[in-house]
């Protein structure tokens, strides 16, 4: 009993927090003990909602750290790692707010401008904090005023490209700013690449800045000789940069480099913050992280699974998932690229930082010299298939929607331009849920279906599934690109042989002679749903699954708009631009006008997080909502042989 109301106290102290600055006022020592009940609270409050823990246990210290030492919202935090900042929201008065967290209408995953004033900069994708640091920085200089500027990066995050664009621009100007480097040797997976290594080299290097100034004050002390002491002992210093720090890129690149640093140490990240904001031009703090810290399971984690989670027993680590009846999308996908992979030598796959999401780890150990993980350089990612496209090779890039945005212009310009054979596997295709905007996969219909030479298509079932990554590995025209949402298949019956289906192609899955709807994918059992209930209602509706996206099925198109027939298109995607345009665009080009076409479909506007049941509801997505539509495009027939 004693044990509980502890808890409750501590929770009811976090809960009570409005702003930051009462740290400046605590010991080590209570900072500390506030760090224990800040993992705690996180650790509880995460086990009913989940989230992402691993990386915010690891950088406890490290914020409480900054919010003492800066006074935001004035000195400007910019989060890289969006999901890294729930200690941040804890810190400034949103507390409170945790049991929404991720929840519709509640307290976002990641920083939120609208939500609170010291989350200055948005961030879901990584490796964007330094780029838009640098135009804080500039922002601040021609305004003449004051404030730090702060940019939190991680190791993983600054493999990305943008990153090294912002760090050479940041060295070469010159501006002052503090670069954060949280280092915990991994991101969502295990981090890979050159500059992973370089850092590893960097954390067993020691203390570079300190054993410098060391050594200038020694030479300093030395009575002058001539020129040609203090010559020798600039070179004697230069000598030593390379000796203690394997090619000091972050010098080089016009950076002063501090550290490696503990940091969940408050001496040594005081210490450092402290030198930090004396020095001139750009400084980047290596600071040195245990992701999970505090939660033996995530502590232990070594292949991203306590990244991010949903529900877990405290005690056990144990993860509280309802049973699946299907495998995950992404699992079906991979492990039928696997299965084919056995046949062909050819196929490839490729993830940018997503193996574990993308369910490659199967692939990865039957064919390591044919599995690469490429960091987070979605851009790489595309253009290395293509490379491989140009040699006979099959290859198969595993890669979120929302991911996929951040590659456009290598798809159009290398992949689609040169018309190469690239599969590409669009996963979370369509609403993500709890991740809210930044992670909504709604827009790559639009952004894709108008580029020459692809192909696009989504499976309405896992079966389905099966048989278009074997129609997408043996398609030789050019490039295909198949969509598929998040979480699990419908647990239909799975074919046992393999099949390729015709590309272009549409299927009837119910008749009706009233309307018809087109859609695809996850939207298909709404569709079917609402077809069921209006044929009670004395209309006669069909459903088609049109599950290429492009091309479309020309010839049933044609069939249906001669029939003359409302049509109601859905789709889980923007509307703008999107499958129901191409319908309007193909109906105007061939002179063929239906009564009414109707779209349903994402607005304009971007879809903050929550259950993607409660989104649908909210931007009228509802099997209801099919229903209120098509009783809007077809009058009741008063006489019999409806269906017919």
């Amino acid at each position: 009993m004693q044990k509980s109301s502890e808890s409750e106290l501590i929770r009811l102290d976090l809960l009570s927090i409005k702003d930051p600055t009462f740290l400046k006022h605590l010991s080590i020592q209570e900072l500390e003990s506030l760090s224990a009940e800040i993992r705690r609270f996180l650790i509880e409050t995460l086990s009913e909602s989940g989230g992402h823990i691993g990386p915010n246990l690891g950088v406890v210290e490290l914020t409480i750290a900054l919010h003492r030492e800066f006074n935001s919202p004035k000195d400007k935090f910019l989060w890289d790692v969006g999901h890294q900042s729930y200690v941040h929201k804890l810190l400034t008065g949103r507390g409170k707010e945790f049991a929404t967290l991720r929840q519709h209408k509640g307290l976002c995953g990641f920083p939120k401008r609208n939500e609170s004033e010291h989350d200055v900069w948005e961030t879901g994708h990584s490796s964007t904090s330094l780029s838009g640091a640098m135009g804080m920085a500039v922002a601040r200089d021609l305004k003449g005023t004051d404030e730090y500027i702060i940019p939190i990066i991680g190791d993983g995050a600054l493999t990305g490209g943008m990153a090294l664009e912002a760090l050479n621009h940041i060295g070469h100007e010159q501006k002052d700013m503090i670069v954060i480097l949280n280092d915990n040797e991994m991101s969502i997976a295990p981090n890979v690449g050159a500059i992973h290594s370089m850092l590893g080299r960097l954390r067993t290097a020691g203390k570079y800045q300190w054993v410098k100034d060391e050594l200038e004050y020694l030479f300093k002390r030395i009575p002058a000789v001539g020129g040609k002491l203090a010559a020798t002992a600039e070179r004697v210093k230069d000598s030593l940069k390379y000796l203690l720090v394997s090619g000091m890129f972050f010098e080089e690149l016009g950076f002063t480099y501090l550290g490696p640093v503990d940091g969940h140490s408050y001496e040594e990240l005081f210490e450092n913050m402290q030198y930090a904001k004396k020095t001139k031009g750009p400084v980047l703090l290596h600071v040195i992280t245990k992701k999970g810290k505090g939660y033996k399971p995530a502590e232990a984690d070594k292949t991203g699974t306590w990244h991010g989670t949903g529900p877990y027993k405290i005690d056990t680590g144990d993860f509280v998932k309802p049973k699946a009846a299907a495998p995950s999308w992404s699992a079906l996908v991979s492990e039928t690229v696997r299965k084919l992979a056995r046949e062909d030598e050819r196929i490839v796959a490729i993830t940018p930082a997503m193996p574990v999401g993308s369910k490659l780890e199967g692939f990865a150990s039957e064919f390591p010299d044919r599995m690469f993980d490429v960091g987070i350089a979605e851009q790489h990612a595309a253009t290395m298939a293509a490379g491989l496209a140009t040699q006979d090779m099959k290859p198969f890039l595993a890669i979120y929607s929302t991911f996929l945005q951040r590659a456009y212009d290598q798809v159009v310009h290398d992949i689609c331009r040169q018309n190469l054979n690239v599969f590409i596997g669009i996963d979370r295709a369509g609403l993500v849920g709890a991740d809210g905007e930044t992670h909504q996969g709604v827009f790559d219909i639009a952004f894709l279906r108008h580029i020459p030479n692809l192909v696009l298509m989504m499976p309405k079932d896992e079966n389905e599934g099966q048989h278009m990554v074997n129609t997408a590995i043996r398609y030789d025209d050019g490039p295909i690109a198949m969509r598929f949402p998040r979480g699990n298949g419908l647990g239909v019956k799975m074919d046992k042989e393999l099949k390729t289906i015709p590309i272009g192609t549409w299927e009837v899955l119910r008749p009706g002679t009233d309307a018809v709807i087109l859609t695809f994918g996850t939207t298909i059992q709404m569709a079917l749903d609402a077809a069921e209930d209006l044929q009670k209602e004395g209309r006669s509706v069909r459903v088609v699954n049109a599950r290429f996206i492009k091309p479309l099925d020309e010839a049933m198109l044609k069939g249906i708009l001669n029939e003359g027939l409302p049509i109601l298109t859905i789709e889980e995607a923007v509307l703008q631009g999107g499958f129901g345009s191409s319908i309007l665009e193909f109906a105007h080009d061939h002179q063929s006008y239906s009564p009414m076409i109707d779209r349903m479909g994402i607005p304009d506007r971007f879809i903050e997080h929550g259950s993607v049941a409660k989104l649908l509801e909210e931007i009228g997505m509802t099997k209801e909502d099919v229903i209120r539509r098509i009783r809007l495009l077809t009058p009741v027939k008063t006489h019999k042989g409806i269906g017919s």
